[in-house]
């Protein structure tokens, strides 16, 4: 992005490069400069971004919230013990055995089968539910 960037940047300024003494300077990917003689410089960074788009299908709050509850019986989790949808198991105290529990019971409540390769991706009670939502659709269809 940052050369595309550049590359537009620097063919804007050309025609005024043309009319006054103009030094455009792409040091890097991330840096482009642009100096005059007769006003102050300008550079522009950019910073390379780990995430560029971020695509959510969220399950609905019935399924999130009945994977909470179904955690929280897994576990043996007191009454007062906050769940939500960002919750991790292994920061409600779960390992790799309960976590296995946890997907049997789930299996069981909403009358589904996960594969391992599925069950591994599973981290917190998110994305138990959105795998939840996809496989009815997909047991529906």
């Amino acid at each position: 992005m940052a050369h595309s960037l550049a590359t537009a940047a620097a063919a804007s300024f050309s025609s005024a490069a043309a009319r006054r003494q103009v030094t455009n300077v792409i040091s890097s990917r991330s840096l482009v400069s642009f100096q005059s003689y007769r006003t102050t410089s300008v550079s522009i960074r950019s910073r390379p971004s780990s995430l560029r788009f971020k695509i959510c299908c969220s399950a609905k709050k019935e399924t999130v919230d009945k994977v909470c509850s179904i955690v929280k019986e897994q576990l043996a989790l007191p009454d007062g013990t906050a769940i939500n949808g960002e919750s991790k198991f292994a920061e409600l105290g779960a390992d790799s055995l309960d976590t296995v529990e946890i997907v049997m019971g789930l299996e069981e409540a909403f009358n589904i089968t996960v594969d391992e390769t599925s069950a591994q991706d599973i981290a917190t009670v998110q994305d138990a539910a959105d795998l939840i939502e996809k496989l009815v659709l997909e047991k529906a269809a």
